[in-house]
């Protein structure tokens, strides 16, 4: 192009001599907006971490807290002070302590728990829960006295025997392993014996019910299985840390 003089045009600038160029378009604003959401949320934590983190350590400390009360619950069950706390268990209590499982020579004590109350946790779980029928049966004063006590005797001890049959004198074994005895430091009366119970098959309660309680009025525990009676009917000191039976 020329000018009307002649001479080349100069082409126009889009700025006049000294001006900045335009920095408030579009993409600029947009840039610029950018820049300040991702320094905004920098500067801030993401709520919805912190929430997640917040949640865990709550049911995590409520698991912990949970379990904790769970096991004292148990430990607190099993104490003998606990399992002779209602007055139907007075005489069982009594016929304890004069008992070698209350006190002997070794000092080494095997207390209610010991004896009515399985190690593993499923077999406890349900001992457990089926006790607490006792405390029905201590409102209601099933054997609220000694003669009703010495009635339903039998049934209950009965009743406690069949169970340790069931699990082969599970919680004995816990102490008295008959596997782990040696039969040539036995007296010959117990040696003999241990030997012939090993080869029948028998178990510890078959020899050895009453060596705490006093035995009930009835036939031998190795007898055929009892007519149920009332305290059957009931389900009495059955498969309980409390269980009113023999062991």
């Amino acid at each position: 192009m020329t000018a009307a003089n002649g001479s080349p045009a100069t082409p126009a600038r889009a700025h006049s001599s000294g001006s900045s160029p335009d920095r408030t378009g579009p993409g600029v604003r947009a840039s610029a907006a950018t820049r300040h959401s991702r320094r905004t949320a920098a500067a801030r934590p993401p709520q919805r971490g912190f929430v997640k983190i917040a949640v865990l350590a709550l049911v995590f400390l409520f698991g912990v807290i949970f379990a904790g009360a769970f096991n004292a619950g148990l430990a607190y069950t099993n104490r003998m002070e606990f399992c002779v706390s209602c007055h139907t268990m007075q005489t069982n209590y009594e016929e304890y302590k004069e008992s070698l499982h209350y006190k002997n020579q070794s000092g080494v004590q095997a207390t209610c728990a010991d004896c009515h109350v399985p190690k593993e946790f499923v077999p406890k779980m349900i001992t457990k829960v089926v006790a607490a029928k006792d405390v029905y049966h201590e409102i209601i004063g099933t054997i609220d006295t000694p003669e009703k006590f010495e009635a339903h005797r039998w049934d209950m001890a009965s009743r406690v025997w069949d169970k340790m049959r069931r699990s082969n004198s599970r919680e004995c074994r816990t102490c008295h392993d008959l596997a782990n005895m040696d039969l040539s430091e036995q007296g010959r009366s117990a040696r003999s014996r241990h030997a012939r119970a090993e080869e029948k098959g028998q178990t510890c309660i078959d020899c050895h019910s009453g060596i705490v309680h006093e035995e009930p009025l009835g036939p031998p525990p190795s007898d055929p299985p009892r007519e149920p009676s009332t305290a059957a009917g009931h389900g009495i000191g059955a498969d309980s840390a409390g269980a009113s039976g023999n062991g």
